[in-house]
């Protein structure tokens, strides 16, 4: 039986290393410290909407339609995973006018879903 990996000591809370690889097929074992993808990170809600999101090629209409949520949620979660991938989501105020439009063209969004990203609401 395999267990998820977890990233977070239980005891402490702080990061863990990866410091052993094991080879199923022929029982090398590899020993030194490792580093982890920031992926590896996020809660399994965070994973799973990921793969939501990429299955769905990045559409925010068809992740809402397959997760049944909101427009606005789905930015929420968006939002979300960026910040835990530590990254700082862009401020309101650094709208990309041009992906806006672009998602209207491509009927992403509505009309009134892009005049509500471009007052910044």
């Amino acid at each position: 039986m395999t267990y998820p990996v977890i990233t977070n000591c239980p005891v402490c809370s702080h990061k863990l290393k990866v410091t052993k690889l094991r080879c199923e097929h022929c029982s090398t074992t590899i020993e030194n410290e490792f580093e982890m993808s920031k992926l590896a990170s996020l809660s399994k809600e965070q994973l799973d909407f990921v793969e939501v999101f990429l299955v769905c090629r990045g559409n925010i209409k068809e992740v809402e339609k397959e997760l049944g949520i909101s427009y606005p949620t789905v930015r929420g979660k968006l939002t979300d995973i960026i910040t835990s991938l530590g990254y700082e989501p862009k401020k309101k105020n650094e709208v990309d006018e041009k992906k806006i439009v672009a998602m209207l063209e491509n009927g992403e969004i509505t009309p009134e879903e892009a005049i509500k990203l471009l007052k910044d609401e």
